[in-house]
């Protein structure tokens, strides 16, 4: 959540980027009279109890009707405390309810915009031209078929739509792309995690991960449990309530879980093969730093996104996101997106976001320096989402026999295998 000193004395500013996200400005004033009413019937509780101790100190010593008067008036202070302590906390709870809705500050270099109004920084490497080859693409749903990698008919079978099972070399693919992530993570000064895939509320909600997105949520509501939608919520949720030492920081975690998604709102898009799935595996990138050292931090996010996708020898392209594409919780955001060759476009593979100190305070995060303790600042970033990773691994290093090249950095973990072929007829499904 935003620093409230920050909105009582820059409103316009958040008003500004409640505008930028798409969001209801009117918030911000409903969170400014709330949090006034807060604060003065505060003051008059703290006005009545100090005038309650007062008598306190004056009814041992008072007699007659001196007495019966102070006592009169102790009777009507204590109800008057109880109504004013009733009336504070009834605006207390109601500016968290509206301080929670509020979107974190945009970052002022973000693009201003919707989902479209991405802005392209840079790309890398160049799509196959593989009419020049002389074969068209197959998709990667082909490819997984011919290789025995990739089985949906029976995930939809046993689970439903956007379910599916890795088999043979598909399975062994999944284990080599997150053991060389984690490899990359590791060498970079990354801690390696596997991470609860269920969470208590407070870890959804402190993440931001409750309300604009939480139709996208699988909830477990008689053990008041949520499946995670990615490890970014146990990371986060890691240091909940604690307060860290900054000759500690930066604290860098590479986490690896199952990720659910409901994938509401997307009905009828990407419904063929495992880009858009209900469940699967991602490597994750989680920092604590100092605000100060945020924005650095967040391009060095960027720089290991870039680099694992090089090592992968896919073309892909860098942008970034605009304000109305960010999500409650960051400030600003980069896409890597990967070109996928029979969509005939770049497609997501990594994410990375900056939420300055917006889920530290949600969460109670702290970092203590010189200057005492401050809420510090969270950033994740995608290392390896495992599905859409194959999608593109398969569709740009694909042969005309249907085999598909494996990229060098990938070999080690397939027992030095430099192509993945087709099953023989004899041992196709």
């Amino acid at each position: 959540m935003i620093d409230l000193r920050l909105l009582r004395e820059d409103p316009d500013r958040v008003r500004a980027s409640q505008r930028a996200r798409g969001e209801d400005v009117a918030l911000v004033d409903s969170l400014l009279a709330a949090d006034e009413r807060r604060r003065s019937s505060g003051t008059r509780f703290d006005q009545l109890r100090a005038e309650q101790k007062q008598l306190g100190k004056l009814i041992p010593k008072a007699q007659g009707e001196e007495k019966a008067e102070l006592l009169k008036r102790t009777k009507e202070l204590a109800e008057a405390v109880k109504a004013a302590d009733g009336e504070q906390q009834a605006a207390s709870d109601e500016a968290q309810r509206l301080l929670l809705q509020i979107g974190n500050l945009v970052h002022p270099e973000a693009p201003v915009g919707g989902e479209e109004d991405f802005v392209v920084l840079e790309q890398h490497g160049a799509p196959r031209d593989f009419a020049a080859e002389g074969f068209t693409p197959r998709d990667h749903l082909e490819l997984g078929e011919l290789l025995g990698a990739i089985d949906t008919e029976r995930g939809a079978k046993v689970s439903g739509s956007r379910f599916y099972y890795l088999t043979g070399v598909g399975a062994l693919l999944e284990f080599a792309l997150v053991q060389a992530a984690i490899s990359q993570a590791v060498a970079a000064g990354f801690t390696p995690m596997l991470t609860p895939n269920l969470v208590k509320p407070a870890a959804m909600a402190g993440t931001g991960y409750l309300g604009q997105v939480e139709d996208d949520v699988y909830r477990l509501e008689k053990d008041d449990l949520y499946l995670v939608g990615t490890s970014e919520v146990p990371l986060a949720a890691y240091h909940m309530d604690e307060i860290l030492e900054a000759n500690r920081l930066p604290l860098r975690y590479a986490g690896f879980s199952s990720c659910y998604r409901r994938e509401a709102g997307s009905y009828g898009k990407d419904t063929r093969g495992i880009f858009r799935v209900h469940q699967f595996d991602k490597v994750e990138m989680f920092v604590f730093t100092t605000p100060e050292e945020a924005e650095a931090e967040h391009q060095r996010l960027l720089a290991w996104e870039k680099q694992w996708l090089s090592s992968l020898e896919l073309p892909f392209q860098v942008v970034e996101l605009a304000s109305g594409d960010l999500g409650s919780s960051a400030s600003r955001k980069f896409d890597c997106e990967a070109w996928i060759p029979t969509q005939g476009k770049y497609r997501e593979l990594t994410s990375t976001s900056n939420t300055d100190s917006f889920q530290a305070r949600r969460l109670n995060i702290r970092v203590r320096d010189t200057e005492g303790t401050r809420p510090l600042a969270t950033l994740n970033g995608t290392l390896c989402a495992v599905t859409r990773t194959i999608v593109a691994v398969l569709e740009n290093h694909q042969q005309a026999d249907g085999s598909v090249r494996v990229p060098e950095i990938l070999r080690p973990y397939l027992g030095g295998r430099e192509v993945l072929e087709p099953l023989t007829p004899a041992s196709a499904k």
